[in-house]
């Protein structure tokens, strides 16, 4: 497939490489990004910020963009917009395809939860907790009698009585990682199965410094989504 209309859902590092590696390759890339983060760092080439209005306001987009193939390149707990991302390509027959990074490599000590629910839950009461799951579900933990320590891009809207807040991106150094736990007095990790190297550091930290860890599960893809692991992969089966 060459010179072909692309859309690629992003705002991950395997997005701004992947938009870059389709241009390159001759194809017409557009990337769009939710807008949920402030100042994103944007891929090469056209780029639109916002929603499509659900999977009808994105099979039409398609259909009005003559898009021939859409690449869903979010974050792999995005599953609302992978899920309408796949619909839309069903209903319109355009070629689709999911880049998920692969997880963390789950050590047989870590606590998995199915979600940021069950994580607060399984919190032990008066834990120092370094919570590294994002803004948007921090008010799941707000009833948790612990002192969190809450690392974002972005403040969350609420916050839990007894915080620090770091707004920092990564990547994240193994050093760094290690020197702030050890700062802050952390004795629990909680954290996603988002995987990627860039804050692959923590989860080495915490096993250093023999600190708890509980990991929210990744939720599954859509059934029938044609799931590829890595950019070179996406490249291959759009040249096919």
């Amino acid at each position: 497939m060459s010179g072909v209309r692309i859309l690629l859902l992003g705002g991950t590092s395997e997005a701004r490489e992947l938009a870059t590696r389709l241009a390159d390759a001759g194809h017409d890339v557009v990337s769009s990004l939710a807008g949920r983060i402030g100042a994103p760092n944007l891929p090469d080439g056209e780029v639109r910020v916002g929603g499509f209005g659900g999977p009808a306001g994105l099979a039409s987009y398609l259909v009005e963009e003559q898009v021939d193939a859409l690449v869903d390149a979010t974050h792999p707990f995005a599953e609302h917009i992978s899920a309408n991302a796949f619909a839309a390509a069903g209903e319109t027959g355009t070629q689709h395809l999911l880049l998920r990074r692969p997880g963390f490599p789950l050590r047989e000590e870590y606590v998995v939860v199915p979600d940021v629910h069950a994580a607060a839950e399984v919190l032990p009461p008066g834990a120092v907790v370094f919570l590294t799951i994002g803004r948007q579900q921090v008010a799941a933990f707000g009833h948790v009698d612990a002192k969190f320590v809450i690392r974002a891009i972005d403040p969350p809207s609420v916050l839990p009585k007894h915080h620090v807040l770091l707004l920092e991106r990564g990547p994240f150094a193994l050093d760094d990682e290690i020197e702030l736990m050890q700062r802050h007095g952390v004795d629990t990790l909680v954290t996603k199965d988002s995987g990627g190297a860039a804050t692959a550091a923590k989860l080495e930290a915490a096993a250093q410094l023999g600190i708890e860890v509980i990991v929210v599960a990744r939720p599954p893809a859509p059934d029938g989504a044609e799931v590829v692991p890595t950019v070179e992969d996406v490249m291959h089966v759009l040249a096919r």
